[in-house]
């Protein structure tokens, strides 16, 4: 690894400058990536600009308006550790636990999972399918990119040179629909692994369900990842659910929808045609986890 210049900057604006003056620069959060990246000689960056001593970059929580913020520097345990994101978002909460070993987790951000665009990251379709939003610095000023939206290929996101992922931002669940009416909401996300532990999805999915005290979805979103160039939202496979009670011929009608949506790959983790059926499976099974979830919220 050639010699590079190091730079922790205590503040956006001071990191904001850092990266319009050092053309090239790499933001560092984890590292879990980049630094391997970096030894592999897969990227060659002049400076690194460490984002972990700005405070808005570490912050993780709710708002007082339910609103929940994580900072794009939190590591994933501090995420899989947190008993009140798991009681609102068990599925990002699953989602973050999957990666890597423990000792990685204590040290990967959720922003750079994110960031690395791979499309097999697995807090991705689940934080897709909680409509979070992306909080982007840069020179210019600040703007906001749904997740869906961010990554638009195979190690390629949309920030442009100087900018910065600052913060992820998940809407809070409201407890009743626009006609007053009590709902509960949750969500799942399952991933399928060749191996037990400590391996890139073959395929993942993530389902957000909304059911009113009737047990009828009422609100979907379903993603997918590692079955395309990017994480998809499937809007026929949400739309199958809702208006249901997820009976089989909804989850059937899901699955279906996910697979026609994919465009997988061959490779030595799985065929195409083996990625389409297994999607259609985790679709069907992360559907009825969110909504027994989902309706447990009642009793809550």
């Amino acid at each position: 690894m050639e010699s590079l210049q190091y730079y922790a900057p205590a503040s956006l604006a001071e990191a904001t400058q850092l990266l319009a003056e050092h053309k090239g620069s790499q933001v560092l959060a984890g590292g879990t990536d980049l630094l391997v990246q970096m030894r592999l000689g897969m990227k060659s960056p002049p400076a690194l600009v460490d984002i972990k001593n700005i405070s808005d970059i570490q912050q993780c929580g709710f708002t007082d308006s339910g609103e929940l913020v994580i900072g794009a520097a939190v590591p994933c345990a501090q995420i899989t550790e947190s008993v009140a994101i798991a009681a609102k978002y068990p599925g990002l909460v699953e989602a973050a636990g999957l990666i890597g070993s423990t000792q990685i987790q204590g040290r990967c951000s959720i922003g750079g999972n994110l960031c690395n665009a791979s499309p097999a990251a697995d807090t991705v379709p689940a934080l897709i399918a909680n409509h979070a939003v992306c909080e982007i610095q840069g020179v210019n000023g600040s703007r906001q990119v749904p997740v869906s939206e961010f990554n638009l290929a195979p190690g390629q996101n949309c920030l442009a040179e100087g900018e910065f992922l600052v913060a992820l931002r998940i809407p809070a669940l409201s407890g009743s629909d626009s006609a007053g009416r009590v709902v509960g909401c949750s969500d799942a996300y399952l991933r399928f692994i060749p191996r037990t532990e400590m391996d890139i999805a073959v395929v993942g999915a993530a389902v957000s369900l909304t059911v009113d005290l009737d047990g009828q979805c009422t609100q979907a979103c379903v993603a997918i990842g590692a079955v395309a160039p990017t994480a998809l939202i499937v809007p026929e496979a949400s739309q199958a659910l809702v208006g249901t009670q997820l009976n089989e011929s909804a989850l059937i009608s899901a699955g279906q929808a996910a697979t026609r949506a994919s465009k997988p790959i061959n490779d030595k983790r799985g065929t195409a045609e083996y990625r389409k059926k297994v999607v259609a499976v985790l679709v069907r099974r992360a559907a009825v986890i969110a909504y027994q979830r989902a309706l447990e919220t009642f009793s809550d």
